[in-house]
Order: structure tokens, then C-alpha cells, then sequence
């Protein structure tokens, strides 16, 4: 029988893998330990988000500085443009010793005259308790509609050249599908207590008194948008027959006509007028929640109405 030269390598085999399953064990459990805090990291990433404990202007502006609040899109209740969050944005900014002056800066083609209108109210109420703060609106892309609603509560608006301005007009629109239906043989069923119940019904036909009537509605809504503007901008505005039609200008002929009052930016108003350059962002953010609900289609329904039948917009 052949002699083993390592009578004791059944003991050392043994140790060797003892030793590196240790090593096995330990690696593991640096491993597991690394995923525990990423795990943990990631939940309190969601909760912050989730529960937004951002306020606008809370524990901001220890130094003088300029306040932004941005309002960006449609205004709607349903958007971030939304009267409740813009108005608790601007309240913030002007509210802080620390700020000089407060710049709105807008990029919207309108939207919700109720909002807008909402807006605008609260600027008055807040530039009459701070009369001593400027309030500047600087618009970026465009500021028409409901978005000049807004910015003509304002000291100053200032713009770029090639912005685009104005569109001083109500818009309410749907669509008729009667026709349609008619080829493919289909009759609208619809039962209502209240004969103008069913008014604007995109699958009725046209009643041409329920037209009539919100011709008269819209045209209120028009003398109302006509005579925030003329209070706003006063004897700025210029004499012009296109000036309350509805039409569109850009920041150059804005300029002459008396829509805005010249040229600049969120930067130049900060460090060329108020004299304070460092800009802090006061506009409440939207939530991871808020995001989430949105992408997966918590306004559907909403929407799809809206595609119907539009209420009264400043677009």
C-alpha cells in the first residue's frame, strides 16, 4: 500500500474550508449590511417625498436676497400653476425681512380665469401690507391670457424681445358630433330636470338661445380681464384697436404698446434693481405622491371631460 506523504491532510482540507466559508460569511454580511442602508436611505428619500416637509421660505434668506416664485404652465386647480400654491409661494417671499423685492416669474399661456383672478387678488393684498417691496414679474417664453391676469398686478413686467404677450381675450370650446352620429345611425338619450341642463351637450344639437347665453357669459368675463388690465397698467397702455381682441404680441411690440415695460430677467431685476444678486427659489414643489398619481393617471377622468366640453379659459 502507498504511504500518504501528508498523514494530516484530512485536517487541513477540513480547516480550508472552514476558513473559507468564514470568509463566505463574512463577505455576506458586509453585503447585507451595505443593502440595509441603501434600503433605509432610499425609505426616507420617499417619505421626504411623499410628505413634502419643504415649506417655501421656511428657514430661508438669513442674508438679504431677491425672492423668485415661479409660475410655469396652465393655471389650473389642477396644475402646479394653482392658485392655493402660487399665493402661499408669494405670501412666503414677501412675508421674509430678509427679502428686498419679490420677481414672479411667469411662463404661462393662461388658463383658469378663476385662478388667475385669485392670483392677482392676493398680489394686491400682499403688495398693500408690504408697500415697501417691489414686485417685479419677469416673463420667460410667453405671458398671455391668464398669465397677464397675473403679471399686470405687478410694479413692472419686464420681458425678452421675443417674447410672446397679451392674447387679452375668453375662449370656451368643445365639439359637436351630431353629424357623425347621424351617419352611424346613433340618437343621443339624455333626460334633465331644467331646460338648459344639457347646454353645451357635444352630442345635442346646437340651441342657438343656450349659444346666445354663453356669448353674454363669456363677453362678462372679457370686461372683467379688459378692466384688470386697465387698472393695472393705467395710462401705460397705448391706444390700439387690436389691444383687447384676443391677439398676440411679442416682447418688442409689447414694449411700444404699453403691455410691458421693457426688457430683463429674474437676474438682471436682482442684481441691477433690487441690488440684491443672490436669487432664492420660494416656489412650493411638487411631491414624489403628486408625481406618481399624475404619470398613472389620477386626472384622467378630469381630462377626458375637459376634451368634451371646456369651461371659460384665458388662453
Amino acid at each position: 500500500m502507498e504511504n500518504n506523504p501528508n498523514p494530516n491532510w484530512e485536517r487541513q482540507a477540513l480547516e480550508h474550508l472552514l476558513l473559507e466559508n468564514l470568509k463566505e460569511t463574512r463577505k455576506a454580511r458586509r453585503w447585507k449590511a451595505v443593502f440595509r442602508v441603501l434600503t433605509l436611505l432610499v425609505i426616507i428619500g420617499v417619505v421626504l417625498s411623499v410628505f413634502d416637509f419643504h415649506l417655501p421660505g421656511h428657514g430661508m434668506g438669513t442674508e438679504k436676497h431677491t425672492a423668485m416664485v415661479t409660475l410655469e404652465g396652465e393655471i389650473s386647480s389642477s396644475s402646479m400653476a394653482n392658485a392655493l400654491d402660487i399665493n402661499s409661494s408669494l405670501a412666503s417671499a414677501f412675508e421674509n425681512e430678509q427679502s428686498v423685492g419679490v420677481v414672479l416669474r411667469i411662463n404661462s399661456p393662461g388658463g383658469s380665469p378663476v385662478q388667475a383672478g385669485m392670483i392677482n387678488d392676493e398680489i394686491h393684498r400682499l403688495r398693500k401690507l408690504h408697500p415697501n417691496k417691489p414686485f417685479y414679474v419677469v416673463v420667460e417664453d410667453i405671458c398671455a391670457s391668464g398669465g397677464y391676469y397675473v403679471a399686470v398686478a405687478a410694479d413692472q413686467i419686464l420681458v425678452d424681445k421675443a417674447s410672446l404677450i397679451g392674447s387679452i381675450g375668453v375662449i370656451m370650446e368643445g365639439f359637436g358630433f351630431t353629424g357623425l352620429m347621424d351617419k352611424l345611425g346613433v340618437t343621443r338619450r339624455m333626460i334633465t330636470a331644467g331646460s338648459n341642463k344639457g347646454m353645451m351637450d357635444p352630442f345635442s344639437k346646437e340651441d342657438p338661445k343656450q349659444v346666445e347665453m354663453v356669448k353674454v357669459m363669456i363677453d362678462e368675463i372679457h370686461q372683467q380681464f379688459i378692466a384688470v388690465v386697465k387698472e393695472g397698467r393705467g395710462a401705460r397702455l397705448k391706444e390700439s384697436a387690436d389691444l383687447f381682441t384676443g391677439r398676440i404680441w411679442n416682447g418688442e411690440q409689447a414694449v411700444k404698446i404699453g403691455l410691458v415695460d421693457g426688457y430683463g430677467t429674474v437676474e438682471s431685476v436682482a442684481r441691477d434693481i433690487f441690488k440684491a444678486p443672490e436669487i432664492l427659489d420660494y416656489t412650493m414643489k411638487e411631491n414624489f405622491a403628486e408625481r406618481v398619481a399624475k404619470r398613472f393617471g389620477a386626472e384622467a377622468g378630469a381630462a377626458a371631460g375637459k376634451a368634451l366640453v371646456k369651461t371659460p379659459d384665458l388662453k
